[in-house]
């Protein structure tokens, strides 16, 4: 029997232990000091990468980001999603292209803005495209990720025109949100995705602004609700209102916010008291938020200014459990699935 065993486990017929480890999608979030640089990889190995931090540094924020595929044992990028053209989303390019293979890009198309820097972030951006794949995206579309999928919500200033399976229903908090000034920047032409994983549902708006989430989520929420929310626009008070993140009713937030950047108290306070959620995990500490709008220390993974870079990990599985996990402090907490 010893030698049927045997035979039968070289023949990858009996799952072994490590084959059940890897059934997870796993999400780093990746500190690059108030930008965004959030690493999907499906538990079939595909990648994807939302933004790539700022330029300059010394190259800080392209290593940060190679660090973490290298925990994942990836030697290259299936995927770099641009949310939109803002120095802190789209200035890692070139650096990150020079240190690990890209597949394919992913973006809105033109950029809005002109002027200097706008100019020249553009044009380093589409230098590195002249030697990789690009897809142009529109909100409905859809990216395979394994067996995970990321449909695009938003993209370019337009919005998914048909509620989401299972959503659709009235949003009670509309009412008591009013619509601001309107955004003509690239914030506005963020491209928004959810990602979703048998039932654990992820979403991510990049830096979209106030009106555009309203336009998404009013009068009928045509997102649903989530497991995890990533913080629109690193929690300022230009996005993330009651009208998408309570509609949303995350069970966790992940906050990618800077020391000196992000986290405002305003917009922390609509996330921590949304109804529903359990917790809120930061990139950092936000010191303009003080100890009455922070997390607590566990669930930060940079409680200093000037800090080493440490990132949140969360693992999620098809029934909707996830787990995620402080690196600083291998503090680790798991959510169960419904």
């Amino acid at each position: 029997m010893d030698i049927i065993r045997a035979f039968l486990l070289a023949c990858c017929f009996i799952p072994t232990a490590t084959a059940a480890e890897n059934q997870s999608l796993d999400i780093y979030f990746i500190d690059v000091e108030g930008g965004q640089a959030t690493l999907i990889v499906a538990p079939a190995g595909q990648s994807l990468l939302v933004d790539t931090g700022w330029p300059g540094f010394g190259g800080r924020d392209a290593e940060r980001i190679v660090a973490a595929a290298r925990l994942t044992h990836r030697r290259r990028i299936d995927y770099v999603l641009i949310t939109h053209y803002h120095m802190d989303h789209v200035g890692g390019v070139p650096q990150l292209a020079d240190r690990i293979p890209i597949g394919t890009f992913i973006d809105h198309g033109p950029n809005v803005e002109s002027g200097k820097e706008a100019d020249e972030l553009f044009t380093a951006y589409q230098k590195v495209l002249q030697k990789a794949q690009r897809r142009v995206v529109t909100s409905g579309d859809v990216i395979a990720l394994g067996e995970a999928q990321v449909e695009v919500l938003t993209a370019n200033g337009e919005h998914i025109r048909t509620a989401l399976h299972g959503a659709g229903q009235p949003n009670p908090y509309c009412s008591a949100v009013q619509r601001e000034k309107d955004d003509p920047s690239e914030n506005a032409r963020s491209v928004g995705v959810l990602l979703t994983f048998g039932k654990f549902r992820f979403i991510d708006l990049g830096d979209l602004t106030w009106n555009k989430e309203l336009d998404l989520m009013c009068p009928s929420n045509r997102v649903g609700q989530v497991d995890v929310y990533l913080t629109s626009h690193h929690g300022l008070s230009i996005s993330g209102s009651k009208a998408l993140v309570w509609a949303l009713h995350p069970r966790v937030a992940i906050m990618n916010n800077g020391a000196r950047k992000g986290g405002e108290a305003e917009a922390w306070q609509v996330v921590k008291s949304s109804p529903g959620l359990e917790d809120l995990w930061q990139l950092h500490y936000a010191l303009a938020g003080g100890k009455e709008h922070n997390a607590s220390d566990w669930y930060i993974a940079n409680p200093e200014e000037n800090c080493a870079g440490q990132y949140l990990k969360l693992s999620a599985q098809p029934n909707g459990t996830f787990t995620v996990t402080n690196s600083r402090n291998g503090f680790s907490k798991t959510y169960k699935g419904g």
